[in-house]
């Protein structure tokens, strides 16, 4: 299964981010801080590198991360050119106040309060870029939900006279170049229930789980998943929370549901769902398969 979700919308988005973008000094990438390189949108990556601009990535909920994770992402982050990350809960106002200064710090020709700075969010869907517009404005502005792409128009507003900020809709890509990251992302709910089949995202999930978490797993559920695939989890899921049909069955669709919201809400402890090095040995063995797939259809050409 290949998840992709690209709606009209977005594409809009795209379009306009580009204009602004050109008028603003730094931009604030929000991604999730469980999977930073999947929510991390390659299309904002080109557009702030097209004008030069600065970029202040913030690693949100990253009280739903894994520390060790999060200080590893962190050092791979500041170590690209005009990158400056920090993780950050969105939901913690003393967090959110370190922003604006930070922007500073990365545009000090704005410093001297002569031109405003000038701010613009972007990100995935879902990440909680309005939730921090919000929390930078203290005033409820943008609308904030727990389904992606809840924000569809782009809006400026004033921090002060000195300080500005647009929000911009989530935006994913045109193409997931890895079916992992797609996963990833529908697992974190960056992807509209729509554009996938719940029960595969959460085998998918359950799977990276059992490879990087299965203590968690195993306290959470209360069973032994010792020899557990991705499959065999939801099934016991389901059997551990009742989700069960007529005749004693279990309701594997039910149960994929539930263990994709303990996920989402934090009910299995801080988890990263990616490192830098598990990153690299993922799109190294996707290489390596598409090689091989490579080689294959070069050796039936020749044979034909």
């Amino acid at each position: 299964m290949t998840i992709q979700w690209f709606p009209g919308h977005m594409n809009s988005a795209r379009k306009k981010a580009a204009e602004v973008m050109a008028k603003i000094d730094v931009v604030i990438e929000v991604v999730d801080a469980r999977l930073p390189a999947a929510s991390t949108n390659p299309m904002i990556e080109s557009l702030r590198a097209h004008r030069q601009r600065p970029c202040l990535k913030l690693l949100n909920k990253s009280d739903l991360a894994d520390p060790a994770a999060t200080a590893e992402w962190l050092a791979y982050f500041n170590q690209q050119p005009g990158v400056k990350a920090v993780a950050i809960s969105c939901k913690k106002p003393a967090e959110v106040a370190r922003v604006p200064k930070l922007c500073q710090q990365l545009a000090p020709h704005r410093s001297d309060g002569t031109k405003p700075l000038r701010m613009m969010i972007m990100g995935i869907p879902n990440v909680g870029k309005s939730t921090l517009m919000n929390a930078m404005l203290k005033r409820r502005v943008a609308a904030v939900g727990d389904e992606p792409a809840v924000t569809k128009s782009q809006q400026r507003l004033d921090i002060s006279p000195t300080m500005s900020l647009v929000d911009t809709p989530g935006m994913l890509w045109p193409k997931i170049a890895y079916d992992a990251d797609g996963f990833m992302l529908a697992a974190s709910h960056a992807i509209g229930v729509n554009a996938v089949a719940e029960f595969d995202v959460a085998v998918a999930l359950g799977q990276l789980l059992l490879s990087r978490y299965p203590e968690r797993l195993a306290a959470r559920y209360k069973t032994d998943v010792a020899g557990f695939d991705g499959v065999r989890l939801v099934e016991e899921v389901a059997r551990r929370r009742g989700c069960l049909v007529k005749g004693g069955g279990v309701d594997v669709d039910k149960a994929a549901l539930v263990l994709l919201a303990d996920y989402r809400s934090g009910a299995l402890g801080p988890i990263s769902l990616e490192t830098p090095s598990s990153r690299a040995d993922m799109i190294a063995a996707a290489a390596a398969m598409a090689a091989a797939a490579e080689a294959v259809s070069s050796a039936a050409d020749g044979e034909a």
